[in-house]
């Protein structure tokens, strides 16, 4: 199935039924009154996310999605039906925008997650409720509201607990076929990932994390080049971003140096937050290398940051057990500094709210 991670659609609420203008008419009853019912409910358009899907591509051809109006009211004080509402099934991470205000309507970022995106119209009022001792036979009624109608846009940002960043051809879906049991295309040639893929990290039978290899970026991404700008978006969830280098390039005269900043200038042009996340160096293709010490403390001096980083070759595992123990025990302080901050704020709260 194609992976499909951005979408528009439009939604469209039923409209309110009519309320009706009737008169009791039956045989002995004279005068029997205003017995008119009111309209229906227009069906509302929610969405929900649901951890069974893993790509808008529903939503690439199906863009109108229209819920159905309300009954109209009836004599004999019958109140029209309400319409069924329409649920829209999405992917967990599915950020929802309404394109003509540019307001976030919903982030999905939890299974079950439920968002209204188009009020249903509300029912008219039958005559019955305009009664009164001075107007006996009211002829008045109103009609229903209509329904709201939007435009959206539909964005897919996985979840993942790290994202992997470099140049095509570092070795990134090398890396995580070594890790976990996900298979991306591995071949000699660039842009071989075409899209990004997840694979489940299992430290032990009880801990595990996920890692997301999205395709390579080269320079100019930020303005478009490449393919990886378009996909960049996934990483924004991650707690941890791994920026695999390659120390052995199949081309001669290709500076890794060069090119490492080089992603980390894209990522900075891209979104600053992005690039704030923690993020390690992995260098990877060890066993391409005769002089490999000698060739990491020179990349190290010439690259000249203090960011924490690896060796690895993914393509024999040497290395990655050690960086996946790093990444476990990096994620478990990360959720541990989470919940104190959750739980000080909670306590924060309620001290405020029991000094008021």
């Amino acid at each position: 199935m194609k992976f499909i991670d951005e979408s528009k659609i439009e939604v469209i609420a039923g409209n309110g039924g009519n309320g009706a203008a009737t008169f009791r008419r039956e045989k002995f009853i004279d005068k029997g009154g205003p017995d008119g019912g009111d309209g229906g409910w227009g069906g509302s358009v929610y969405a929900v996310a649901d951890r069974n899907i893993n790509t808008l591509v529903d939503y690439r051809f199906a863009r109108i999605h229209r819920a159905k109006n309300g009954e109209p009211g009836r004599g004999a004080a019958c109140y029209g039906k309400g319409a069924d509402d329409i649920v829209l099934l999405m992917p967990v991470g599915t950020v929802i925008t309404d394109i003509e205000t540019g307001e976030q309507i919903a982030d999905l970022a939890h299974d079950g997650d439920k968002k209204l995106l188009a009020q249903g119209g509300k029912g008219g009022l039958g005559n019955i409720h305009f009664k009164s001792s001075t107007n006996r036979a009211p002829r008045r009624s109103t009609p229903g509201t209509e329904g709201e109608r939007r435009e959206l846009q539909l964005e897919l940002k996985v979840l993942a607990d790290v994202g992997l960043l470099g140049m095509p051809n570092a070795g990134k879906s090398t890396f995580i076929r070594a890790v976990s049991a996900a298979r991306p295309k591995v071949a000699d040639y660039p842009f071989t990932t075409l899209h990004p893929n997840l694979g489940v990290v299992r430290v032990s039978p009880e801990k595990s994390f996920v890692i997301a290899d999205i395709p390579g970026l080269i320079e100019g991404a930020a303005e478009g080049a490449g393919l990886g700008h378009q996909f960049l978006r996934h990483l924004a969830r991650t707690r941890l971003l791994l920026h695999l280098v390659d120390l052995a390039p199949m081309h001669e005269g290709v500076d890794s140096v060069h090119e490492a900043h080089a992603i980390l200038n894209e990522l900075k042009k891209y979104d600053p937050a992005l690039y704030d996340k923690p993020r390690w160096l992995v260098l990877n293709k060890l066993d391409l290398l005769p002089e490999r010490d000698e060739k990491i403390a020179s990349f190290l001096q010439e690259f000249g940051t203090h960011t924490r980083h690896f060796a690895i070759s993914a393509i024999t595992g040497e290395g990655c057990k050690e960086l996946v123990y790093a990444i476990m025990e990096h994620l478990n302080q990360a959720a541990q500094q989470e919940r104190q901050a959750a739980e000080l704020a909670s306590a924060n709260t309620q001290s405020f709210t029991d000094t008021l």
